[in-house]
């Protein structure tokens, strides 16, 4: 069954760090790149930090470069979002998801559920 599953949201306080893991199930990883979006409420969703499908480059956002980083293991199934430095702007559902090819552009064909990340100030 093609699934992700994300982990390793929690509570944190400004300043502080945080690793996300994305936990992937059938054929919907290795060869895909994927996206790591968050959603806070009242606001659209948005990618936060593109990994490519070999997990040899990543692409952040404006609002968290410098701070987070991606990797990604088509070995493991697993990819991971490396969030340091955290502001209370970056409270909010953390989500991986992988795309129909090797690009990110467009929109990911696979969601996980959300992971909730707060930072406190």
């Amino acid at each position: 069954q093609a699934q992700l599953v994300e982990s390793g949201g929690g509570l944190v306080q400004a300043g502080e760090s945080l690793r996300l893991s994305c936990a992937a199930s059938g054929n919907i990883f290795s060869g895909y790149a994927m996206g790591w979006f968050r959603q806070a409420p009242g606001k659209e969703r948005e990618l936060v930090l593109a990994i490519s499908w070999d997990g040899g480059d990543y692409w952040p956002a404006d609002s968290v470069k410098g701070r987070f980083t991606g990797s990604k293991d088509n070995a493991k199934n697993m990819a991971y979002l490396q969030m340091n430095n955290l502001k209370p702007e970056d409270t909010a559902v953390y989500y991986c998801s992988t795309y129909a090819g090797s690009s990110w552009f467009g929109t990911p064909r696979y969601w996980g559920q959300g992971t909730q990340v707060t930072v406190s100030s």
